[in-house]
């Protein structure tokens, strides 16, 4: 989509290039960024793709006219530079298969392509292409937004339920051991949402693992204080579709949970996009690069400690994109690269959020919201490492005009020091990163935080994304 691929992680005539044509400047934002899994080819764009135009020679690949975003597709990148590329970056590739145009025999080929060891046409062409071993690929995606109008392809839910659980029974005829995620809706404003999971589940239950969600979210003009809040809505989404789950599942009287792939979800000011239909055919042009500002990192923030928090269930969460599309990584061609305001947190917990989630029993001062009525001032979440010993607290203060007052119970956990503060905020909670100031807003020290007597105290300046990391003193 965009630029995300080309001319985003992939632009042969980068001074930065290395000998796949893959920017290593980008390379090294996404290592530090830190996703583990990514999820490819997309998105809408997956709806009518056909995997065979990305694999083979380069110079003899087919160039396609791309439906869903009104694109000139060269196909330079296909699936074995992705898998490639996705080895170099240390993550697992999360591949998602197109049940808008096409269905069963595409997705098992392709299934063998990417698994199979060889001896048999699909494998033995990928070792011909240059990919020796197969790329062990576990996490597959049964199409994508198959609910919506905008989708090449689009189903009905008993259509879609049929053809996703008898592709996901010959998928697992290829290979046994993967991963297979159901679509579910589009968001959760779909006039189908829940009627959609239900009727869908109760065709694949027992044939995947995950169910889908998608979500998007923007300011509206004048009104920061429910922006700031919409994790209210997504954490509602999330619980909703799992109760949806577990519904059909005792309906169905099913021992196994399914877990959430939440593989979409970003700030996106959809209401500045003009809408594919209104697009001219064109290569690689820049689309929806939305410039992230303060208040979006925090939002971000807040988005990551709902996810967190559904950890037992939710065990996939992409955000979506990666490079240039609504992005943490922001490039010009031939050019710089950046971070935005919002890549901070997402590497952040990346970095710093493991073992296990602690429940978190918030209780403070609350604000009034349009949307969402009252809602707390404090979001937060905090991570316990037992290898370690370290505790990490994650917290966003929505206020917009003054400092929140923290303080966190430490109790059980042993002694701890103040080992990392640190605060994204600003006085402006519209400034932005760019190319020419690409530090305008980054997480900086913090210095209203101390450790006593077991209580962390801290203050959390207005509209803030806040990382508190704890460790056991050092041994004399």
């Amino acid at each position: 989509m965009g630029r995300c691929v080309y001319t985003g992680i992939h632009e042969p005539e980068h001074p930065s290039a290395d000998a796949d044509g893959f920017r290593r400047d980008v390379l090294d934002l996404v290592r530090e960024l830190g996703p583990t899994v990514v999820r490819y080819p997309g998105g809408n764009f997956v709806s009518s793709y056909r995997w065979e135009d990305g694999v083979g020679p380069v110079d003899e690949r087919p160039v396609r006219l791309e439906l869903a975003w009104r694109a000139i597709e060269p196909n330079t990148v296909g699936l074995d530079e992705f898998a490639g590329w996705a080895q170099r970056a240390g993550l697992e590739p999360m591949m998602a298969v197109n049940l808008g145009t096409r269905g069963i025999q595409e997705a098992c080929d392709v299934l063998e392509y990417a698994n199979h060891p060889s001896g048999t046409y699909w494998s033995d062409l990928r070792i011909a292409n240059g990919a020796k071993e197969p790329h062990g690929i576990k996490l597959w995606c049964l199409g994508n937004e198959l609910d919506g109008p905008w989708q090449v392809g689009r189903k009905t839910p008993d259509e879609y339920g049929r053809l996703a659980a008898e592709t996901a029974k010959a998928m697992r005829l290829v290979d046994p051991s993967v991963e297979l995620v159901a679509v579910g809706s589009s968001h959760s404003q779909m006039p189908t949402f829940g009627t959609w999971e239900d009727r869908v589940l109760e065709h694949t239950y027992e044939h995947v693992d995950y169910v889908s969600m998608h979500a998007y979210y923007e300011e509206l003009v004048g009104d920061l204080g429910t922006f700031l809040a919409t994790a209210v809505d997504m954490d509602a989404f999330i619980d909703a579709v799992i109760s949806t789950s577990d519904a059909v599942g005792a309906r169905l009287r099913q021992r196994k949970r399914l877990k959430v792939a939440f593989d979409e979800w970003n700030v996106w000011y959809q209401r500045r996009f003009v809408g594919a239909p209104n697009l001219d055919w064109q290569y690689a042009r820049p689309l929806i690069e939305d410039r992230f500002n303060v208040a979006d990192a925090v939002v971000v923030g807040s988005f990551l400690v709902t996810l967190l928090n559904h950890a037992e269930r939710l065990t996939v969460a992409c955000q979506a994109q990666l490079v240039n599309v609504i992005a943490p990584i922001m490039t010009e061609p031939g050019g710089r690269a950046w971070r935005q305001t919002i890549f901070h947190p997402f590497a952040q917990a990346s970095r710093l959020a493991r073992g296990q989630v602690l429940r978190v029993e918030a209780h403070g001062p609350t604000y009034a919201t349009a949307a969402y009525g009252e809602v707390p001032l404090l979001h937060a979440t905090a991570t316990h490492d037992p290898a370690t010993g370290e505790v990490v607290v994650l917290a966003v203060n929505r206020g917009t005009e003054e400092p929140l007052p923290l303080e966190v119970a430490l109790h059980g956990f042993g002694p701890l020091v103040l080992a990392e503060h640190s605060v994204l905020a600003d006085d402006d909670p519209y400034a932005v990163n760019t190319a020419d100031d690409p530090d305008r807003v980054v997480p900086r020290e913090g210095r209203d935080a101390r450790v006593l007597d077991g209580r962390l105290e801290a203050l959390l300046p207005p509209v803030s994304w806040n990382v508190l990391r704890l460790a056991p003193p050092p041994r004399s």
